[in-house]
């Protein structure tokens, strides 16, 4: 996980857009976008929270404002905005590094951090971390596998 640069996004991931991540427009379809940002910002969630079982709540408006080509390249990031007792919410932006228009931004993200009773459960952070320091150390699924 990289620091904030300048416009607060704080984890990047890049795709290049391939034939099929496009519409009948022969431009990026939204869908495809779209399932990036929520795995990204599962992923984010399950960092920032420190437990693998997440699940998104609520996505705000998507507002899109430009969109990519096949062969474009473009930046997702993501940034804590707000812990609640239970969830985390996040703001995204997602650029196309080639054309440098902002192709979508999302103000509110929202994920749960749930239990093994499948409840919303309490994770205890009120600050984003810049390191791996909450990564999980437990597999979701068995429960017995230690990560180093």
């Amino acid at each position: 996980m990289s620091t904030p640069d300048t416009d607060g996004m704080n984890f990047h991931t890049r795709k290049w857009i391939r034939p099929e991540d496009l519409n009948a427009n022969g431009t990026l379809f939204g869908g495809s976008l779209l399932k990036w940002i929520d795995e990204e910002a599962a992923i984010y969630a399950i960092i920032q929270l420190g437990n693998y079982r997440v699940v998104t709540k609520l996505i705000s408006e998507i507002n899109f404002q430009a969109s990519a080509l096949q062969g474009d390249l473009v930046e997702m990031g993501l940034i804590a905005t707000h812990f609640g007792r239970t969830s985390l919410t996040m703001r995204a932006v997602v650029r196309n590094m080639i054309t440098r228009k902002t192709i979508l931004t999302i103000e509110k993200i929202v994920f749960v951090s749930i239990g093994d009773d499948g409840l919303p459960s309490p994770h205890g952070y009120d600050s984003i971390t810049y390191k791996r320091d909450r990564m999980p150390t437990q597999h979701s699924a068995t429960g017995a596998i230690r990560l180093p």
